[in-house]
C-alpha cells in the first residue's frame, strides 16, 4: 500500500528542515533546561553536534567555541525539551485514527448518530469498529446495550472500545461471534454486564471478559499498522512529543516499530513495556534491547495489569463502591501471580511496571515491590502506573525502594465528579496525589496515557499546577493541596519521564551530550497566567537537531512508510 498524501509534506521537507550531519548554532532563543528535580537553568544559544547531540548552551553574548557551519535564528521564541509522554499507548493511539472515534460524545444519542452514519459510509466492511465511548458523559446512568445498536447496525457485528480500553460494546451479532451467551461464565478478572433480572448478556463486557469478542475481529495488516504508527507520530510530534513510553507493546507492535526505524522514518524516541511476560522474552530475549536507531527505541520491561478502571467500576478497592454496593472492583491477577511476574522479570533485569488505579491495588502493588526488593537489589525503578487512588497511610511507601509513580494529571480533571460518586468524598484523601508523592520522596512520570486522553501536555502541566478543568472548574482545584510547581510539572513530562525509562543521559534534559530533542513554544509555561498554559502552541519539535515538525507548514515534514 502506497501513501500517497505523504509525499507532499517530505517534498517539503528540504525547504525547512537543516542540513543533516552539520554542526548547528541555534541562537536568540529563551531556552529553559530543567533538571529532574525541578532547577531551571536559562540560557539563549545551543550548539549540536553533527550527531545530534548537545555540546554547549550559551549564555546572552556568548559564541560558539568553534566555527558552526549552520546557523538557525530562534526569534526570541521559547525553547524547552521535547516533552516525554510516560505513559501511553503507541498504537493504540495511530490505530484510532483509522477507525470510528466516539469521544468526545455527550449523549448516547449523539453516539448512536456517529455510528450510524459511520456504518452508512463503509458498507463493505465486515465490523463496525471504533473507540472512545463514556457512558459517564452521557448521563445515562447506566451502560449502553447491544439493543440500542441493534436498532442502527442489525446486519454486521459492531465492537466499540470504552476511552479506557477497560470495557467494550458489542451488538448481538458481535456477541454471537464470540459465543457470548446467558450460560457464559464471567472469566477471573472479567464481567459480562447482565440484562436486569436475567443472565442474558446487556451487551457490554469488562476487562478480561472482552477478549471473547475483540479476539474474533480480523487483525490490521502490516501496511495499516504501518499507517496507524505514521499518524500516531504525527500527532505525537504535533504536540511536542519526542519520546515516549509505550504502554503494553505487542510483538506485532515491536515488529511494526522496527520496520519504520529500518526504512529510517522512525522518529519518535519510544522506551517499550511488553504486553505480557511472554511477548518480553521473544523481544528481548535474555534481557532489555539495547538502544536501536540512535536512541530511539527499546525494550525496557514488561507492564502487568493488576486491576481494571473507576469508569467500568474495575479498579480494586478495599471497600465496596459506594455507588454499586457488593461490588469492590476485578483483580486481573492475585498477588501470588503478581509477584511470579515480577519476579520472572526482574530475575534478567526487566524493568516492572504495574497498572494499579484502586486503593487496594495500589497497596498490593507496594506490598509486592518491597517484598521483592529485599532479593533485588540495585537500580530497579519499580513503575506504578496510574496511582489513582491510594490510601493516605499508603503514600509514603512511594519513596522507597526507588518507586515510580507514573501519572496522568489530565485523568483527575476527566475523573474528579465520577471518583466522589464511585468512591465518596471521606475516601479521597490519596486520589491523584501528587504532591503527597513527591514530599515522600517518590518520583513523578507525567503522561497523557493517549489515546484515553488527548495527545496534550500543555493540558497537563495546567492540570497538574492548578487542579482545575478547561473551564477552570472546580475553582480554586479540586483538592488543590496536591497542586505541585510549575517546575515540578515540567520536570514530570521531561527529565523525570526520560529517568523512569533509564534513559537519562541520553535525552530529557537540554545539557551538553544529551540528544537535541526541543520544542520551540509561543509562549513561556513557568510565566503565563495558569490558564493560559493550555493556549501555549508548539511552533516547531526538534529531534537530535533536525526540525521534524512545523506549524507553519501545517503538515509533518519527515518521510513515512510507502516512499
Amino acid at each position: 500500500m502506497k501513501f500517497a498524501r505523504i509525499a507532499a509534506a517530505f517534498a517539503a521537507l528540504s525547504a525547512f528542515s537543516t542540513p543533516a550531519l552539520a554542526d548547528t548554532w541555534i541562537d536568540n532563543v529563551e531556552g529553559i533546561s530543567i533538571g529532574r528535580d525541578g532547577t531551571i537553568d536559562r540560557f539563549t544559544g545551543m550548539v549540536i553536534d553533527e550527531d545530534g547531540r548537545i555540546s554547549e548552551l550559551l549564555d546572552f553574548g556568548d559564541r560558539p567555541t568553534r566555527e558552526i557551519e549552520y546557523r538557525v535564528d530562534g526569534e526570541g521564541r521559547v525553547m524547552v525539551p521535547g516533552f516525554i509522554d510516560g505513559h501511553a499507548h503507541l498504537m493504540g493511539l495511530g490505530l484510532g485514527t483509522l477507525v470510528l472515534d466516539l469521544s468526545g460524545t455527550t449523549s448516547l444519542s449523539e453516539a448512536l448518530g456517529r455510528i450510524e452514519a459511520y456504518a452508512a459510509a463503509y458498507p463493505d466492511r465486515p465490523w463496525i469498529i471504533g473507540r472512545g465511548w463514556n457512558q459517564e458523559l452521557w448521563g445515562l446512568g447506566r451502560f449502553p446495550t447491544a439493543a440500542d445498536l441493534d436498532a442502527i447496525v442489525p446486519d454486521r457485528p459492531v465492537w466499540l472500545e470504552r476511552v479506557d480500553g477497560h470495557a467494550g460494546w458489542a451488538n448481538s451479532i458481535a456477541l454471537e461471534a464470540g459465543g457470548v451467551t446467558a450460560s457464559t461464565a464471567d472469566p477471573d478478572g472479567g464481567r459480562i454486564e447482565r440484562l436486569a433480572g436475567s443472565r442474558a448478556p446487556a451487551g457490554v463486557l469488562v476487562d478480561a471478559a472482552m477478549p471473547m469478542v475483540a479476539e474474533q475481529i480480523p487483525p490490521p495488516l502490516p501496511e495499516d499498522r504501518d499507517l496507524a504508527l505514521y499518524n500516531a507520530q504525527n500527532l505525537l510530534l504535533s504536540h511536542g512529543i519526542t519520546a515516549m513510553a509505550d504502554m503494553g507493546t505487542t510483538v506485532e507492535d515491536w515488529m511494526t516499530i522496527r520496520r519504520a526505524g529500518d526504512a529510517g522514518w522512525l522518529q519518535i524516541r519510544v522506551m517499550a513495556y511488553a504486553d505480557s511476560v511472554d511477548s518480553m522474552l521473544l523481544i528481548g530475549g535474555p534481557r532489555p534491547s539495547d538502544w536501536l536507531y540512535d536512541d530511539r527505541l527499546r525494550l525496557n520491561g514488561v507492564k502487568l495489569y493488576l486491576d481494571g478502571a473507576l469508569g467500568s467500576r474495575g479498579a480494586l478497592l478495599l471497600d465496596d463502591y459506594e455507588d454499586d454496593h457488593g461490588n469492590r472492583g476485578l483483580p486481573l491477577l492475585n498477588g501470588t501471580q503478581l509477584r511470579n511476574l515480577m519476579s520472572r522479570a526482574a530475575l534478567d533485569s526487566f524493568q516492572v511496571a504495574v497498572h494499579a488505579i484502586g486503593d487496594a491495588a495500589n497497596q498490593e502493588a507496594l506490598t509486592a515491590i518491597e517484598e521483592l526488593s529485599e532479593d533485588y537489589s540495585g537500580d530497579r525503578r519499580w513503575r506504578i502506573e496510574h496511582a489513582q487512588i491510594v490510601t493516605p497511610q499508603d503514600l509514603p511507601r512511594f519513596g522507597r525502594n526507588g518507586i515510580i509513580a507514573s501519572m496522568q494529571p489530565v485523568h483527575q480533571t476527566s475523573d474528579m465528579f465520577m471518583a466522589e460518586a464511585r468512591l465518596g468524598d471521606n475516601r479521597l484523601g490519596g486520589a491523584y496525589a501528587w504532591k503527597s508523592i513527591l514530599d515522600a520522596g517518590g518520583t513523578l512520570a507525567f503522561g497523557t496515557d493517549a489515546p484515553v486522553e488527548p495527545v496534550d501536555p500543555m493540558a497537563g502541566l495546567a492540570v497538574a499546577t492548578t487542579r482545575m478543568n478547561a473551564d477552570g472548574a472546580p475553582e480554586g482545584g479540586w483538592r488543590a493541596e496536591e497542586a505541585i510547581s510549575r517546575e515540578q510539572a515540567l520536570a514530570a513530562y521531561t527529565a523525570a519521564a526520560a529517568y523512569a525509562g533509564f534513559a537519562e543521559g541520553r535525552f530529557g534534559r537540554l545539557v551538553p551530550g544529551e540528544r537535541a530533542d526541543f520544542v520551540l513554544l509561543s509562549a513561556d509555561p513557568l510565566l503565563v497566567g495558569s490558564q493560559q498554559i493550555r493556549d501555549i502552541r508548539v511552533l516547531e519539535t526538534w529531534i537530535a537537531g533536525q526540525r521534524v515538525y512545523d506549524a507553519d507548514l501545517q503538515q509533518p515534514v519527515i518521510e513515512g512508510p510507502g516512499e
